[in-house]
């Protein structure tokens, strides 16, 4: 990273040293020679990850490294500000205009004279304020020539693919587009899985792969009827696999093997027996 030359560049609580340090970092001459050669498609891809590294440090209930990790999400934001401020687009006063505008517009029981009103009474509200923005965007961009269908535009393409899928799902069933109930969704799974079936049969490789999608886009479905989330559900079952394999490793350590040197059937039976143990202190 380049060298900020005003001594008072230090660490500090307010938002607008953040700005001010970011605003160093990619002035010509003097900046950072990486900061400056970024822009809004080449930290993207950093904007995702440290998002992903917020869900971790809460899925693990590290309250000090969220802190950090929010600390790195947060300079994202400063960042792709400060490229738009360049290129005269906003700058990060307008994206906080934009997000407390919002939040104002979005909650009339709490800043407006809805009144006080029970959760699904918000929920209806909130829905139907953000069917209007959606109208209203559609109408601003058809009077600047930009024509497009609006039930799945406002999906980021940018997503990873899991929670695109459930926010997919989503925008199509608010317009009725959906299944009935969770068991629907549970015979469509059974069917999907009998369509890998049948592509295993054939050996057709590519129609394996694809059925696979429509298999783990059914999953999500059943997860957002039920109310969960899948993203979480997965980083839990990821968190619970290697829990379950760290005890394997440990009790193979204790027989002076490692897992290479094992066979299926040991690890199964350890896996077991870890399984096992979890159930018990529960």
């Amino acid at each position: 990273m380049g060298r900020v030359g005003d001594a008072g560049m230090t660490p500090s609580r307010d938002i607008a040293r953040l700005i001010e340090l970011m605003a160093a970092l990619r002035t010509p001459g003097s900046g950072c020679p990486w900061d400056l050669e970024q822009s809004f498609a080449t930290i993207a891809s950093y904007t995702i990850e440290e998002a992903h590294e917020v869900a971790e440090a809460i899925a693990r209930g590290d309250l000090e490294d969220l802190r950090d990790e929010l600390g790195d999400l947060l300079l994202q934001v400063v960042f792709h500000a400060r490229v738009a401020e360049e290129a005269g687009a906003f700058d990060f006063g307008d994206v906080v205009h934009a997000i407390t505008a919002k939040l104002v517009r979005r909650h009339p029981h709490v800043f407006g004279d809805a009144g006080a009103l029970p959760v699904a009474a918000v929920n209806e509200l909130w829905d139907r304020i953000k069917g209007e923005e959606k109208t209203a965007r559609a109408e601003r961009r058809k009077a600047a020539g930009v024509d497009r269908a609006e039930t799945l535009a406002g999906v980021p393409t940018g997503l990873p693919a899991l929670p695109r899928a459930l926010k997919l799902q989503q925008q199509a069933g608010s317009v009725g587009f959906d299944w009935n109930d969770a068991r629907a969704v549970l015979a469509k799974i059974r069917e999907e899985a009998d369509e890998i079936e049948t592509a295993l049969a054939q050996n057709d490789r590519d129609r394996i792969a694809g059925e696979i999608g429509d298999l783990l886009f059914a999953l999500v479905n059943l997860a957002r009827h039920v109310g969960a989330d899948p993203e979480t559900a997965l980083r839990a079952t990821n968190a619970k696999f290697e829990r379950r394999f760290a005890a394997i490793e440990r009790a193979l350590a204790a027989r002076g093997k490692s897992p290479r040197q094992s066979t299926l059937t040991e690890m199964d039976a350890l896996w077991d027996a870890a399984k096992a143990a979890e159930r018990e202190q529960k």
